[in-house]
């Protein structure tokens, strides 16, 4: 019998394994190509969404993972400038270096809100190619999915038509989701909100928000005491619907105008696992439209 164990072993049905390692700078991408990949893909985000993408160390871990990437994929547009290039160059990966297949980002593949030529540093932190967080658009997630889809077949040729077929499935999907979710959101076209920080641009733009003023006096300086009382006096009297941040920025400062103001002062998910509903890419986008319903409808 024990000569027969060799046999058998080699007769074995072979054990599906993931061809492909994608190192996703965010949770939303990651989310993106397990869709897209399933079973053919093994991945791995470096943030999660209680973590600014902004700052973050290049750990030795993050490196090694990265040393091992078949793909890289992030937000891009300098979002992951101040600890992405530091990975790349110490993992010395060349299979994964902007330029090559194995690099991509997704911003790239959309129109880019808020661009400009004005560099100045005293404007605090901008970001000159365009606001990074496209994730905030379904439409744009539809983009990124479509060449995400073509990039992995690209790599990894012999499962080409599983790649287009799973983005097949999942845009079916993807497509009612996003309209069932402009339905329910009509309501919220029109309405006023003061952001932490301009996280949000996309979903203004896409629902029809207003973003009135953020909290932070300069893009990525923490809130001041000067500044929020000039908040106070400029949005007394109802004519802001709501205060919004994100899960990793500091509450005190929205919720100490919303007590002022007599607003609710929410949090939103800016990627999957944001909050204990935002589990997925299309349960994301039901608690971000179920929050701001909530809050600027009272229900």
């Amino acid at each position: 019998m024990k000569r027969l164990l060799p046999v058998l072993i080699l007769l074995a049905p072979a054990v599906a394994i993931a061809e492909l390692r994608v190192f996703a700078c965010e949770p939303e991408w990651a989310a993106l190509a397990d869709e897209i990949g399933r079973e053919h893909v093994q991945t791995y985000s470096a943030t999660t969404a209680l973590q600014d993408p902004h700052y973050i160390q290049a750990r030795p871990s993050l490196i090694a993972k990265v040393r091992r990437a078949d793909l890289v994929i992030c937000s891009g547009a300098q979002l992951e400038i101040g600890w992405l290039p530091a990975l790349l160059q110490k993992a010395n990966n060349r299979d994964v270096m902007p330029g090559s297949d194995g690099y991509m980002e997704a911003s790239s593949w959309v129109l880019r809100l808020d661009a400009t030529a004005n560099v100045d540093r005293a404007r605090g932190d901008i970001h000159p190619q365009g606001n990074p967080h496209v994730q905030m658009n379904p439409h744009n997630v539809t983009a990124v999915a479509r060449a995400l889809a073509q990039r992995l077949a690209s790599i990894d040729a012999d499962n080409s038509e599983t790649y287009r077929s799973n983005l097949e499935l999942f845009l079916e999907k993807w497509q009612a989701a996003i309209a069932g979710w402009e339905a329910r959101a009509a309501s919220l076209r029109g309405k006023r909100m003061i952001t932490h920080h301009k996280s949000w641009v996309y979903l203004q733009d896409w629902l029809g928000l207003e973003a009135v003023a953020n909290l932070e006096p300069v893009a990525g300086l923490p809130p001041t005491a000067t500044h929020l009382s000039r908040l106070t006096k400029e949005f007394a009297g109802g004519v802001v619907d709501v205060i919004v941040r994100a899960p990793y920025q500091d509450a005190r400062a929205s919720e100490w105008l919303s007590d002022r103001l007599g607003v609710d002062a929410i949090v939103l998910p800016l990627s999957v696992g944001g909050t204990a509903e935002a589990q997925d890419l299309i349960t994301m986008f039901d608690d971000i439209i179920d929050r701001l319903l909530r809050a600027t409808h009272h229900a």
